[in-house]
């Protein structure tokens, strides 16, 4: 079996109305899909992490330059291909855009050998340890409207509506704001549903202790991503001076990347994008050296529903953590502002949505081969832009 193939789809549409971070607004929403073929028939599916032009810039690299370094190895040939590619670019891109790239291609390697074996990916990782999936609503994104914090109480009320028991919101505004924001939030879900920020590294670690100070007192379950990402040390003070939970490592990359992040305990949750530090199979080794050094994973999740169903996959094969009488059990992130690349992209939808309604905040496990999915082909041609 050869590859012969690989096709980079970037997808994009119009938001009908913007939705931001701490660190830009936006008016599209951008998902990046990966199809890799090969000589029998077998395709299998992967998604890059990063939107807007990032995706477009990333197609370049998925198809001019990993692409002509792969073809015609065998597609099972997963550690060989990563470390090939890895190794080409390795002077002109240990992190950023080149892995997000490997990452797509990776993912579908891995669906590809599912489909090969007859196999889902949870069990090609071992097994799954669980049957079901606990999720939480991550929405409350900024806006710039007049009363953003009651625009934040009335969808924060919504998402407790569809049936999830944990929620996850955006501040970044000042420390001031943010927390008038988080009083809201909290005033509107009450004090038993675990409620969640994330900064985008808007911070300063001298602002982010006051503003984590506040975060304890309002009962936050994790302050994520409050300084930037290459700041280990600031990272490491916050969580020597706060008692809530730091959480972070989405804009990682590579074991090597993770490696003094875990080591040095700079957060308490630790959450790999697997989309973006390499795929499946450089993931695995992240979440073993997490493991060694007893640091929890909750996975960070953001794209379409290819991003989902592999997330699925991991989250089903993640051990109990730690392992004793009570473990935590991981949980699923999924979007809850509006997203058709979740939504409509599948010829047979997730259905995540109404599983978390009709199932108590929790979802089964993808059961078809490989990652059990399979985008419309049709649907993939209406949104595709970049060529």
């Amino acid at each position: 079996m050869k590859i012969t193939q690989v096709i980079s789809h970037v997808l994009q549409y119009d938001l009908d109305e913007e939705l931001g971070y701490s660190q830009q607004y936006y008016f599209k929403r951008t998902t990046h899909l990966v199809e890799v073929r090969t000589d029998i028939g077998v395709t299998g599916w992967g998604e890059c992490f990063g939107g807007g032009n990032i995706a477009l810039a990333n197609k370049t690299i998925v198809e001019k330059v990993i692409q002509p370094m792969i073809l015609g190895m065998n597609p099972l040939d997963r550690e060989v291909i990563w470390h090939k590619a890895y190794n080409l670019m390795r002077d002109h891109g240990q992190k950023g855009m080149p892995i997000q790239s490997l990452s797509g291609i990776d993912i579908a390697l891995w669906d590809i050998a599912g489909k090969v074996h007859n196999l889902p990916v949870y069990q090609l990782l071992g097994g799954a340890f669980r049957e079901e999936i606990g999720v939480y609503g991550y929405g409350m994104m900024l806006q710039r409207v007049p009363d953003l914090a009651h625009r934040f109480e009335l969808e924060s009320a919504a998402i407790l509506d569809k049936g999830f028991k944990a929620m996850k919101m955006k501040i970044g505004l000042g420390v001031e704001k943010d927390v008038r924001l988080v009083e809201a939030v909290r005033k509107a879900i009450g004090p038993d549903v675990s409620l969640m920020v994330d900064a985008n590294h808007a911070y300063t670690t001298r602002e982010a202790i006051p503003l984590g100070r506040e975060l304890e007192r309002l009962g936050v379950a994790w302050f994520e991503e409050p300084v930037a990402p290459e700041d280990l040390q600031g990272y490491r003070e916050l969580c020597e001076a706060l008692d809530v939970n730091i959480a972070g490592g989405e804009g990682e990359f590579t074991v090597w990347g993770f490696r003094d992040l875990i080591k040095n305990r700079c957060v308490d949750i630790l959450q790999p994008e697997v989309c973006g530090l390499g795929g499946i199979t450089h993931y695995q080794k992240v979440i073993a050296l997490a493991q060694a050094h007893f640091v929890p994973v909750v996975n960070h999740v953001w794209g379409s529903a290819v991003a989902v169903a592999t997330n699925m996959h991991l989250l089903a094969a993640l051990p109990d953590f730690p392992g004793a009488a009570h473990p935590v059990q991981p949980m699923l992130e999924y979007d809850t502002t509006p997203n058709r690349f979740r939504e409509e992209l599948l010829v047979d939808s997730l259905e995540i949505n109404e599983q978390v309604k009709r199932n108590d905040g929790v979802v089964a496990l993808p059961k078809g081969p490989g990652l059990g999915i399979e985008p419309n082909r049709d649907f993939i041609k209406k949104y595709a832009v970049g060529g």
